[in-house]
C-alpha cells in the first residue's frame, strides 16, 4: 500500500494505491496555519474510510505548497547575503528589464534580502577559476560574529564564479561553521553551481531563507505519520518530477517548490498517449503542461510572486529544474469582480480554503468561480466532496446578483455564465500560448484535464482551444497525489562550462559527467537504491545568442553528433535552423534516477454493479436557450465502453464532469472518460 499526499492552496488531496489500482482517495481543507495537520487528518480518515491498516503502508510520498507560501508571505528566516565586493545589489539591481515598457508604476517583489544585510566580501576569482583577489578571512570571521550577535538566522554566500572555483566559498562556510555555528549558511556553488549572477544569488538567498521552516515542517510531518503508525520515512516530491528523502529535501528544499503540480503531469504522461495537454485546475490556480514523448517538459528557469498579471520578469527568480507548466490565477476559489472599467475580471487572488467561496459558508463575501458553477447547476450541493461538505446555493445565489448581476444590468444565471466562460477563454489563451512557443499545436493535442475544478471547465477549455478530445483520468480530483506514486528517486546536477563545440576538450566533459554522475549515485545510495540510471543533457545556443536549449547528449561521434542533436531540436522548436555561426555549450546536466515504479493508475473497484444514473436536475446551457434537465451519473458506476449523451453530468466524489450538449462520454478500458464533440 502506497499513499500520495499533496497540499494546495485550497484542499490537501490524498490517493492511495496497492497492486490492483487506486483503492481510495480523500481530500480535506488545507490548515494554512499548520498544514501537516490536514495531512494527519486526511490520512487518518482515509485509513479509517478504507479500512487500511497504518501499518501495511509502506510508503507515503508528499508534496507541498509550503515553500512557495512562504517565499510569497515572506515567512521565512532572517538571512544576510555574502557577495563579491561590489555586487552586494545584484538582487535588486536584477536585470534591468522592464516587464511592461511603458508602466510608470511598475512594481517588483522586494528581495528577500534588505540591503542593510547584504555586506561586501573582499574576495575576487576571475571566469576562468583563477584567484584574482584572496579571501579576507578576518573580515568574515568579524562579520560572522556580528550577524550571530544580532540575531541573524542565515547567510547566503554567493561569490563571483563560485561555480568554476568554489574554494572561496567553502572556505567562508567553514570559517562561518567556527564563529558563529548556530548560522544557516547557503553556498550557491551547492545549491546552483551555474552561471548567470542574478538568477544564482537570487536562488542561494531562497534556499537558505525556507531551509529552517521547511526542516521544521518534515520533521514534523514525520512525527505524526509515526503517531499514526505509519514507520516508514515518506518522500518528498521534487519539482522536476523525481523523488527525494526528508534528508535531501531539508537540504534543498528550493526544490520542492513546485512539488504539487508535477505530479498531476507524471499521472497523465503514465496514462495518455506520448504527446498531450494536461490541465490541472484546483481551487486556487489552474495550471497547463505539454507532455512530449512521453514524458513532461522540464525548464530551469521559474519565478516566485510575480506581482503582475503573472507575467514573466515580474517575480523572484529560482534556478532550479521544474516541471514546464504555464501557471495561471484562476482556480475554484478565484475571485470575480467588476472592475474600474465596469468589465467582469477573474482572479488573480482566491478565497482559498480559509474562507473560501460564499458557497462554503466559512465566513467568505466574495464570488468566486465555485459559486458560479454552483448556480449552473453543474456542482451538487448535497454531493460536493461525496457529501462531506454541503454547500450553499442561496448563499452563492445572492453574492453573486449584488456583486456581479446587479452592477452589470444582467441575470444572476448569465453572470454565472460569465464567469464561467471568462474562465475557459482565459485558460485556453494561456495553453495555446504555452503549446505554440514549445513548438506544438493545441489543436491536434488531446486534453487530460484533473483537479477538482478541472473537469467542470476541461470541455468548455478544449473546445476553445479546438482539441480534438478531453479524458478526465480515475481519481481526476486527486490526480496529482496518485501522480507523485509514479516517480523515481532522482537528483538533477549541473556545472557550468562554457566554450565552443568544437573547442570542447572532450575529456574534460567526460570528467565532469562522470563527477555529477558519482554524486548522483551516491546521493541515491543513501536511499537504498543501488540500480542508477543517468540522463545526460547539454545547453546549448549559437554564439551570440541570450539563452539556450536543452539537447540531449546520447554519445557518438564527436563533436558532429552534438551539433546534429542541437540543430534537430533547435528545429523541432522554431520551425528552422538559426544563423551561420558556430555552436557553443553552456551547461552541461546529469539527471540520476532509481527504476520507475510499477503503479497502475485505475480505480481498483470502477464499474460496480448497479444503475449509473442517479437522477437529473437542472443545468445552465446557453445553447439550449438556459437551463435544462440534465442527467446524473455515478462515475463509480458506470462500466467501461458505456457512452453519456450530453447534456449530462458525471460525478465521482472529488470531481465532476460536464458534458454540454453535442458531446458525449465514453468509459475507456482504463476507467477514465473521455470526452468529444
Amino acid at each position: 500500500m502506497r499513499i500520495g499526499v499533496d497540499i494546495g492552496g485550497t484542499f490537501t488531496d490524498l490517493c492511495a494505491v496497492d497492486a490492483t489500482g487506486i483503492v481510495a482517495v480523500g481530500k480535506v481543507l488545507t490548515t494554512h496555519d499548520e498544514p501537516a495537520r490536514a495531512v494527519e487528518d486526511g490520512l487518518a480518515a482515509l485509513l479509517a474510510d478504507a479500512r487500511i491498516a497504518a501499518a501495511d503502508v509502506e510508503q507515503v510520498v508528499h508534496g507541498t505548497t509550503l515553500v512557495t507560501n512562504a517565499l510569497i508571505e515572506r515567512k521565512g528566516s532572517r538571512t544576510a547575503l555574502l557577495a563579491t565586493a561590489g555586487f552586494r545589489d545584484v538582487l535588486e539591481m536584477r536585470r534591468e528589464h522592464r516587464y511592461e515598457l511603458y508602466d510608470l508604476r511598475i512594481e517588483l517583489p522586494a528581495p528577500l534580502v534588505p540591503r542593510h544585510l547584504r555586506f561586501d566580501v573582499p574576495e575576487r576569482i576571475l571566469a576562468d577559476g583563477s584567484v584574482h583577489t584572496g579571501l579576507d578571512e578576518d573580515f568574515v570571521a568579524r562579520l560572522g560574529r556580528e550577524l550571530a550577535e544580532r540575531g541573524i538566522e542565515a547567510v547566503a554566500v554567493c561569490f563571483l564564479h563560485a561555480f568554476t572555483n568554489p574554494a572561496h566559498e567553502r572556505r567562508t562556510a567553514e570559517i562561518l561553521a567556527d564563529v558563529a555555528p548556530s548560522l544557516r549558511v547557503a553556498l550557491s556553488s551547492d545549491v546552483v553551481p551555474e552561471i548567470r549572477e542574478f538568477e544564482r544569488a537570487s536562488t542561494t538567498v531562497a534556499n537558505v531563507y525556507v531551509q529552517d521552516l521547511t526542516e521544521r515542517y518534515l520533521r514534523d510531518l514525520e512525527l505524526r505519520l509515526h503517531r499514526l503508525g505509519i514507520t516508514r520515512a515518506p518522500h518528498i516530491m521534487l519539482s522536476n518530477g523525481g523523488l527525494a528523502t526528508v534528508d535531501t529535501a531539508a537540504r534543498h528544499p528550493i526544490r520542492i517548490l513546485e512539488s504539487g503540480p508535477a505530479g498531476g503531469a507524471l499521472a497523465t504522461a503514465t496514462l495518455g498517449p506520448p504527446d498531450l495537454l494536461a490541465f490541472d485546475m484546483g481551487g486556487t490556480t489552474a495550471k497547463l503542461c505539454l507532455i512530449a514523448g512521453g514524458a513532461p517538459l522540464v525548464t530551469h528557469q521559474f519565478e516566485v510572486d510575480r506581482k503582475y498579471r503573472l507575467l514573466p520578469g515580474s517575480g523572484l527568480p529560482v534556478q532550479v529544474p521544474v516541471t514546464d507548466m504555464i501557471e495561471i490565477g484562476v482556480g475554484g476559489g478565484s475571485i470575480a469582480r467588476i472592475d474600474a472599467l465596469g468589465l467582469l475580471t477573474v482572479g488573480p487572488d482566491s478565497a482559498g480554503s480559509e474562507p473560501g467561496p460564499v458557497c462554503y459558508g466559512h465566513g467568505g463575501t466574495e464570488p468566486t468561480v465555485t459559486d458560479a458553477d454552483l448556480v449552473l447547476g453543474y456542482l451538487d450541493p448535497g454531493y460536493f466532496l461525496g457529501g462531506g461538505m454541503r454547500l450553499d446555493a442561496a448563499a452563492a445565489r445572492a453574492v453573486l446578483r449584488e456583486k456581479i448581476a446587479d452592477p452589470l444590468g444582467v441575470s444572476v444565471e448569465e453572470a454565472a455564465w460569465g464567469i464561467h466562460t471568462s474562465v475557459n477563454e482565459d485558460m485556453a489563451n494561456a495553453a495555446r500560448v504555452h503549446a505554440v512557443e514549445r513548438g506544438q499545436d493545441p489543436a491536434k493535442l488531446p486534453m487530460y484535464t484533473f483537479g477538482g475544478a478541472g473537469p467542470v471547465h476541461g470541455v468548455g477549455v478544449a473546445r476553445a482551444l479546438g482539441a480534438p478530445s478531453v479524458v478526465a483520468p480515475p481519481a481526476a480530483g486527486v490526480l496529482s497525489a496518485a501522480g507523485f506514486l509514479t516517480a523515481p528517486l532522482a537528483f538533477d546536477f549541473v556545472r557550468s562550462a562554457r566554450a565552443a563545440v568544437h573547442d570542447l576538450a572532450w575529456e574534460q566533459v567526460d570528467a565532469l559527467f562522470a563527477e555529477m554522475e558519482a554524486e548522483g549515485a551516491a546521493l541515491l545510495a543513501k536511499s537504498g537504491v543501488d540500480d542508477v540510471t543517468h540522463r545526460r543533457v547539454a545547453e546549448m545556443r549559437y554564439s551570440g545568442q541570450g539563452y539556450e536549449i536543452r539537447v540531449p547528449v546520447r554519445g557518438g561521434r564527436w563533436p558532429d553528433t552534438l551539433i546534429d542533436e542541437f540543430t534537430r531540436t533547435y528545429r523541432a522548436l522554431y520551425r528552422r535552423t538559426g544563423p551561420e555561426v558556430g555552436v557553443e555549450v553552456l551547461n552541461w546536466r546529469v539527471v540520476s534516477s532509481g527504476p520507475k515504479p510499477e503503479v497502475t493508475l485505475r480505480l481498483a473497484a470502477a464499474g460496480t454493479p448497479g444503475d449509473a444514473r442517479k437522477g437529473s436536475r437542472p443545468a445552465y446551457f446557453p445553447s439550449t436557450g438556459g437551463f435544462v434537465d440534465t442527467a446524473v451519473f455515478d462515475r463509480y458506476r458506470l462500466q467501461p465502453g458505456a457512452r453519456v449523451d450530453g447534456p449530462a453530468i458525471v460525478e465521482e466524489r472529488e470531481s465532476t464532469v460536464v458534458v454540454p450538449p453535442g458531446a458525449h462520454c465514453v468509459v475507456r478500458d482504463d476507467a477514465a472518460l473521455e470526452v468529444t464533440a
